[in-house]
């Protein structure tokens, strides 16, 4: 569109009587870039700025491992690799007894026994980190507790849960809740600890129910806190979990790591890696995304 501005201009032939002439002074309008110029220039920057440095970064990943596998020690490369996964996932829900199951129900299973271990962990943990955080005493009374067992190796507690279940599935799944609970016990407590004295003295004001504090104030103050414990717990459940199956064997990830190395079947080994590896990044970004729904 074309805008005129109209200008007071001093005529020159009545200068004496300071009479002015309007004059048009024409702008010329401004266009916006088409959107179709826009959204080019969008793609362009995320796939120079995201897209880019990752392919390259799994490329050379990829090169790195291909060089390694040319000096003959034995690792498989990526081409055979890749076959091999191929023929692993064209039938991954076979079942030839208890000992030689698909990849499918290997996965299944490791993700069952995660599922039951962290949610038994969220279940005690996070109330017990709501306690801790609002009553100094019990703060007090635990605190040694909890620094003491944290630092423990979770596989140091696969004996007990040996020794206590007499089976190796409940035992894992003892591993992997007592190693998942500290994140979300300790991220809880200081999200309590970090809510603003001027809530809890409006809800004395008021005559507020302990109840009523927890799920008005309490609760949706910490709840990024309590976001980033889970997301560390789920963390560190999905890592103890092949360690574990491992050594209680049975079905899962970590006990088909195990037979594929007494097979001498490496490529499997290096499929398992990979599938741990994507299942856990899967997690956390589901995580991630529920995390924002309460970032405020």
């Amino acid at each position: 569109m074309t805008v005129v501005v109209m200008k007071n201009v001093p005529d020159s032939s009545h200068v004496a009587d300071s009479t002015a002439v309007k004059t048009a002074v024409i702008i010329p309008p401004v266009e916006a870039p088409p959107l179709s110029v826009s959204r080019v220039a969008q793609v362009g920057q995320w796939f120079g700025c995201t897209a880019l440095p990752r392919v390259i970064g799994l490329a050379l990943f990829v090169l790195v491992w291909a060089l390694i596998a040319s000096g003959g020690n034995g690792l498989p490369g990526p081409a055979q690799t890749w076959t091999s996964a191929v023929e692993v996932f064209s039938d991954p829900f076979y079942d030839n007894g208890p000992n030689d199951k698909g990849i499918g129900w290997n996965i299944l299973s490791s993700l069952e026994r995660v599922g039951i271990g962290f949610g038994l962990a969220a279940l005690i943990g996070i109330p017990l980190g709501f306690i801790i955080g609002r009553v100094a005493f019990i703060n007090g009374m635990l605190s040694p507790i909890i620094s003491l067992l944290r630092p423990v190796s979770p596989l140091a507690w696969l004996p007990i849960g040996l020794l206590v279940f007499k089976q190796a599935d409940p035992a894992a799944i003892w591993v992997i809740f007592i190693s998942s609970i500290w994140p979300m016990i300790i991220n809880t407590a200081v999200g309590v600890g970090k809510v603003p004295e001027d809530y809890l003295n409006v809800a004395r004001m008021l005559n507020l129910s302990e109840w009523k504090i927890l799920t008005t104030i309490l609760l949706p103050a910490t709840m990024p806190y309590v976001m980033t414990g889970i997301r560390l717990s789920i963390g560190v459940a999905w890592l103890v979990i092949v360690a574990a199956e491992m050594l209680t064997g049975g079905v899962g990830l970590g006990f088909w790591v195990w037979d594929e190395w007494n097979n001498l079947n490496v490529e499997h080994i290096i499929i398992a890696i990979f599938v741990v590896g994507i299942i856990g990044l899967v997690l956390e970004q589901l995580l991630l995304l529920l995390a924002r729904r309460y970032n405020y």
